[in-house]
């Protein structure tokens, strides 16, 4: 077992598709801690991982500490018809009658993908860091992402930046917890 990362981070970076393969183990075990998923979980989302870097405009950032350890890490892509999240929160908006958010944000977007800090850097404003960073400069009119429904620390952070409701207490298929869809326009200002 290794050592929590120290929560003091020195850098936010970004990292090419190179440098994210190379640490693909590390923000998998970051996701898994941040999140509170089974170590197994792993497994199953390197593969995903590892093909959502061939999207286009996929783009990551990392926060370092001075032991050159990731605490914090964030990924995204031009979202786009026949990917798994963009047809499952298609249907979602179109269940809830809302073909007109489907028109409105799904048309030009970048999805925040994954965006998670380590729980010991938490609270200092890393996650904000890691957010504008990912942002500045990304692809698309718009930027959307899915988080759980809850009053979390993320949430505040989406919204304290201006994320808005696209879908709530949404369930995707294979995880019973609700989730809520929230996007806003691209750039986000300073």
């Amino acid at each position: 077992m290794t050592a929590a990362p120290s929560p003091r981070h020195d850098r936010v970076v970004d990292l090419s598709a190179d440098q994210f393969r190379a640490r693909m183990d590390e923000a998998l075990g970051l996701y898994i801690t941040a999140m509170g998923y089974p170590a197994g979980t792993s497994a199953h989302r390197a593969p995903m991982w590892s093909a959502h870097v061939l999207r286009p405009g996929w783009r990551s950032v990392g926060a370092l500490n001075s032991a050159d350890e990731l605490v914090g890490v964030g990924y995204g892509y031009l979202g786009a018809s026949g990917q798994w999240w963009h047809e499952q929160v298609r249907r979602g908006l179109l269940a809830a009658g809302d073909a007109a958010a489907v028109e409105n944000w799904m048309t030009d977007y970048f999805e925040l993908t994954e965006l998670h800090v380590h729980p010991d850097s938490q609270g200092g404003g890393l996650g904000e860091a890691l957010l504008r960073r990912l942002l500045e400069g990304a692809p698309g009119t718009s930027v959307l992402l899915s988080t759980p429904e809850g009053p979390t620390r993320a949430w505040k952070l989406y919204r304290r930046v201006g994320f808005v409701d696209v879908l709530r207490d949404y369930r995707f298929t294979g995880d019973p917890r609700p989730f809520a869809v929230l996007g806003r326009s691209l750039p986000l200002e300073s």
